[in-house]
């Protein structure tokens, strides 16, 4: 059963979103990568960032949850699958010089370090 959000509640959702995909986006720069993109939409979804390393194009879903036991249901094969099909409208756009590319998942809660799930699509 779905239950329809109110526009504050989708408003309050997409602001958590930005906030969170900040936070990853930074966290990810202290880890050697740098942004190339955020918030790239296709006509198959959304990709929330677009990270490169040399020789690699890492496509990332930011998953945040006000608690962290529940980043364990924060992301799933069919969430996993639509980003993927976003990959595949614009990763030809970012993988120029023959990189790489993978689909990686960041995990976020107040209190505990990021989650980094590499490669976490593997069709």
């Amino acid at each position: 059963m779905t239950v329809q959000r109110t526009t504050d509640q989708r408003r309050a959702a997409d602001r958590r979103g930005r906030e969170g995909e900040a936070q990853a986006a930074m966290w990810l720069t202290q880890q050697g990568w740098r942004i190339v993109a955020e918030r790239v939409k296709t006509k198959a979804g959304e990709i929330d960032l677009i990270a490169h390393r040399p020789g690699l194009v890492a496509f990332v879903e930011v998953k945040w949850r006000a608690r962290s036991i529940a980043l364990g249901d924060a992301i799933d094969e069919r969430r996993l699958a639509r980003v993927a099909a976003a990959v595949e409208c614009v990763a030809h756009e970012y993988a120029t010089q023959g990189e790489d590319i993978r689909i990686d998942v960041i995990l976020l809660a107040p209190g505990v370090k990021p989650t980094h799930i590499e490669n976490a699509w593997m069709p």
